[in-house]
């Protein structure tokens, strides 16, 4: 098997935050050492970098980028839907995102096809589609049409119910087509009256945590914007809450009770057209501020294609910004990260024996700023990605 060592740069040790000059060498896709003067088959010369772990994204939607927003959203063939992912996963890898969470849209087919080699692309773990009650997000409703179902196929199942059995069923629905996690909405978009609405019940939530649980211990991801949903989500045993613009003091409460994490997907808040409107962002700089004194866990994602994928690394930026400083935005983009999807004993960090996801920076500080124009070089499970 190749030896390829990394030489001559400065390696991150994100639980530690302590960077040291170091080489590190992988065979096939496992780093095997992280030390001074290794050698190997193939050397690459890594001087005036910094070796950090491929980054996560845990909440992307790699599907949405022709869809989200347009204002002809239907008129699209169905096969351009998942064909749309492909440019946006190669972008992705080349910024150094080498997982993703998809927090609906993507289908089975994709992860397949990542996994596969069919196309480039970090690894995709799915939801399919986020399900609600009567009149949530998922339930796609017009006057003059009444219900629809532009995602209608059997790969991406109804993702509407009502009451504790129906949540149970449509629990059942998404791990039947193949779900990895369950994504449930528990409030309305941030820019609609019902971001306040907490739009299940004290049963439904639980009913649809427990059912997930039982279907390979699967966790529940719950957008939340505001604080009595995100609180009642946390007490039901939801893995993380999404979002959380407007949480208070008794929300992280018991988020931190219950050892649920918090994904703040600031870049909806902070970025393109959202800059102008001061007081959300400021809102939500505010609920990661109270996140983090109440000792809540905080994992990065970017909610792109809110702002384009391509800038799903100002996410950073943006948590470094609300108080986790340029270290903790680091880990939670990292082994922070890999903790929430289960995945901390294989990826995260980079030492002996987890996979080989590693991005060369320029420079050897732990900065950041401007993060996607320093990445020189990434691997994903020791294979080089193409930067061209």
């Amino acid at each position: 098997m190749t030896r390829t060592v990394l030489a001559g740069g400065h390696v991150l040790d994100v639980l530690s935050g302590v960077v040291e000059r170091s080489d590190l060498a992988f065979e096939g896709d496992r780093i095997v050492s992280v030390a001074t003067g290794l050698d190997g088959d193939v050397v690459v010369d890594c001087a005036g970098g910094l070796l950090v772990p491929g980054f996560i994204d845990c909440h992307t939607h790699v599907c949405l980028s022709r869809t989200l927003g347009s204002t002809q959203p239907y008129s699209l063939p169905r096969s351009a839907v998942p064909l749309s992912a492909v440019p946006v996963l190669a972008t992705l890898l080349r910024l150094g995102v080498t997982t993703v969470r998809d927090a609906w849209g993507a289908d089975a087919g994709i992860r397949l096809a990542v996994a596969s080699g069919w196309i480039d692309g970090p690894e995709v773990l799915i939801s399919l589609r986020q399900l609600c009650t009567t009149g949530g997000i998922g339930d796609q409703w017009a006057f003059g049409l009444g219900g629809f179902d532009s995602f209608a196929d059997p790969a991406m199942p109804d993702p509407v119910s009502e009451g504790e059995v129906g949540a149970r069923a449509a629990v059942r629905r998404m791990v039947r087509a193949g779900a990895d996690w369950i994504k449930v909405t528990a409030t309305g978009s941030i820019r609609f009256p019902d971001a306040h609405d907490v739009q299940l019940t004290v049963a439904e939530m639980a009913a649809l945590v427990e059912t997930a649980h039982r279907h390979g211990g699967r966790g529940v991801m719950v957008h939340a914007h505001a604080a009595r949903a995100a609180e009642l989500a946390a007490v039901a045993g939801a893995r993380s809450i999404e979002h959380g613009v407007w949480l208070d003091e008794a929300a992280v409460h018991a988020m931190a009770s219950a050892d649920c994490w918090y994904v703040p997907t600031l870049s909806a808040t902070h970025g393109g057209s959202a800059r102008h409107d001061g007081d959300l962002a400021e809102a939500h700089r505010r609920s990661v501020r109270l996140a983090i004194d109440a000792g809540v866990p905080i994992a990065m994602g970017s909610d792109a294609p809110v702002q384009p994928h391509a800038e799903v690394l100002h996410e950073l930026a943006y948590l470094a910004e609300a108080g986790l400083g340029a270290m903790g935005a680091l880990r939670a983009a990292t082994v922070n990260a890999a903790r929430l999807l289960g995945l901390s004993t294989d990826r995260g960090v980079l030492a002996a024996g987890m996979r080989a996801d590693i991005v060369l920076l320029n420079g050897t500080e732990p900065d950041v700023a401007a993060l996607d124009q320093r990445v020189r070089a990434v691997w994903r499970g020791g294979t080089r990605v193409s930067r061209e």
